[in-house]
């Protein structure tokens, strides 16, 4: 089913999580181990992140260089399919700008067709590792508002080449939406309308970066409103639990994290009560934006599910 068919039969918000591939060499058997433990609270959609590989140029003597492409994380189509085996919860794919041409981006939305999938998010991605700007490839998408069109595109039976009768595809889209602006927009109001351009795309829902305040999500939703944004917007959340989320998320999230979550996790005994304080101060922020009917809660667990599973039985009790 279309994810925003999911939310218009919900009785209460749904409860969603993110997930990243293990990198190269690892079982997929530590990630199985993280989504059953949310089991139990019943995820209505896994949405799977996918990134861009990294370009390496060997010497091969002579004179001569070979390129060999490297991935870190591999395999986000093969992991939605063993999701969905296992488990039978729709999964969604992330497809990104970066690394395809539109022609290459064609044929793996075929490839998901094929395989059944109804659902995928789309991004433009980070930059590719080793670069600092977003660079498309040639005759590749600058923008997710771009890689959205081709795929509404595609769902009206409207390839690249132009086919008699051609099938439609049947794609939902979600996009990514950023109440404290995207890094590189020069302030929220020019973010919110590169936003609605990709609902104006056809983007059917969007889900958010992570947020830490109740009260900013909700600005943001006021204000993408006001302009004419009027699908299904699902906050994004990810529970910090120590002191190196405290680091890493702000710098490869581009997020600012609240004082009150900071002090609690800085002044915490031991690892456990820091632990037990980011779980804490996480319940009370989605319980805040369940007293505001929000579609559904979206988990950013990155191949952990302990603290999600924490906070979700916490909710619940």
């Amino acid at each position: 089913m279309h994810i925003t068919e999911l939310m218009a039969e919900r009785k209460r918000p749904l409860v969603s999580i993110e997930i990243t591939p293990p990198e190269k060499g690892r079982s997929i058997s530590e990630l199985f181990g993280s989504v059953d433990q949310l089991l139990p609270f019943n995820p209505t959609f896994i949405t799977v992140t996918y990134h861009q590989q990294r370009i390496v140029y060997e010497d091969i003597g002579a004179g001569l260089t070979r390129k060999v492409p490297r991935r870190k994380n591999p395999g986000t189509v093969g992991i939605c399919a063993a999701i969905y085996n296992r488990y039978k919860i729709e999964t969604v794919p992330h497809i990104i700008c970066g690394g395809f041409d539109r022609y290459e981006t064609e044929d793996a939305l075929i490839d998901l067709q094929y395989l059944g999938f109804k659902n995928l998010f789309v991004l433009r991605g980070d930059p590719a590792p080793g670069f600092r700007e977003f660079l498309p490839e040639p005759n590749g998408h600058r923008f997710a508002s771009e890689l959205t069109a081709q795929i509404a595109a595609m769902n009206r039976g409207h390839y690249l080449e132009d086919l008699d009768n051609a099938a439609p595809t049947d794609f939902c889209i979600g996009v990514a939406g950023y109440p404290e602006k995207h890094y590189e927009a020069p302030n929220l109001a020019d973010d919110l309308r590169h936003l609605k351009e990709k609902v104006e795309a056809g983007a059917d829902y969007i889900i958010t970066q992570m947020v830490f305040a109740a009260q900013p999500f909700l600005d943001f939703v006021d204000r993408a409103r006001a302009i004419g944004i009027k699908v299904p917007i699902i906050p994004g959340i990810k529970p910090v639990t120590n002191t190196r989320q405290l680091v890493t998320i702000p710098r490869d999230f581009h997020v600012d994290l609240p004082e009150e979550l900071v002090a609690r996790i800085t002044r915490a005994a031991t690892p456990a009560d820091a632990a037990r304080a980011g779980v804490d101060f996480t319940t009370r922020l989605c319980r805040e934006l369940l007293k505001h009917d929000v579609p559904g809660l979206h988990f950013y667990t990155m191949g952990r599910g302990r603290a999600t599973a924490d906070v979700l039985k916490a909710i619940n009790d």
